[in-house]
């Protein structure tokens, strides 16, 4: 749906979007979602949904992201020394969400974040809030979600470079913060057909502003299909996907499968996996 779920966030993929979304569907949930991103980049998150009573709700998240082994080149070996070196990071996050009122309601992440750059270590903890509110004009909701809000961080270790000098003094900065706000609505809905609309401004302190839209059309609660698109981005532009749901004995199953398009780096598949308990 173009990233524009701030305002929809109806299941365990609040973890990520909004906080404030936990307390919008009722059942426990499992999600594990596989992002092959471009560049050869992987994006992995693990996330479980509980909740205590109809008004609260509390839930945990991992995130990786990683890549395979890279050349170290310089500017006498361009094409490679020999020697490689990696980079990751990983994420572990705890959310808490209530509903305060049967219209809104508001969330909060505590997310401990470390990067690794071949000798270098960066740590850190980052904050994400959300609200989210239903208007009573029809299914009109409101959200606004604040992610990677924190203190500025530099990165911890030491480099040697060229002519055996070393350096071990690295400038702070501020971590990639996003104010999101969005707007979600049923333009059309009866027994067995739904159509779900959803526009979204992006403000990130490290970009220009962006606008993302996005529309889901479901049938009988069962199967899913979605379309994105994305203003002012200079890379990605369009997304599409689809998903089906499917209750078992165990559990009740829904698999997702997105697909994202840039313009010179590629395509991006998202799989997706969310076990209803």
């Amino acid at each position: 749906m173009g990233d524009a779920f701030v305002a929809v966030a109806n299941d365990a993929s609040a973890l990520y979007w909004n906080p404030a979304g936990l307390t919008q569907f009722k059942d426990d949930q499992l999600l594990f979602s596989h992002n092959m991103w471009v560049v050869d980049i992987n994006h992995d998150f693990v996330g479980a949904v509980y909740h205590m009573d109809e008004t609260n709700a509390f839930g945990i998240s991992f995130t990786s992201l990683s890549m395979q082994d890279m050349p170290v080149t310089t500017e006498f070996q361009p094409f490679g020394t020999g020697a490689y070196f990696g980079f990751g990071d990983i994420a572990l996050a705890v959310t808490y969400s209530r509903k305060m009122t049967e219209q809104f309601s508001f969330g909060g992440t505590v997310r401990y974040i470390e990067e690794t750059l071949d000798q270098l270590k960066m740590r850190g903890v980052m904050i994400d809030l959300g609200t989210y509110y239903w208007t009573g004009l029809g299914t009109t909701r409101f959200a606004v979600a604040v992610s990677n809000f924190g203190n500025q961080l530099a990165p911890d270790g030491e480099v040697v470079l060229i002519g055996k000098r070393s350096n071990s003094q690295w400038q702070a900065f501020s971590p990639p913060t996003v104010f999101r706000i969005g707007f979600a609505m049923e333009p059309y809905q009866d027994e067995i057909n739904k159509i779900t609309a959803s526009i979204q401004l992006n403000h990130p302190n490290d970009n220009s502003e962006n606008l993302s839209t996005g529309v889901e059309y479901s049938w009988k609660n069962t199967f899913y299909l979605r379309g994105g698109y994305k203003f002012n981005v200079d890379e990605q532009n369009y997304s599409f996907g689809a998903g089906v749901y499917v209750p078992v004995s165990v559990a009740n199953v829904t698999v997702d499968y997105s697909y994202s398009n840039f313009v010179r780096l590629g395509t991006a598949h998202r799989f997706s996996i969310i076990l209803g308990l």
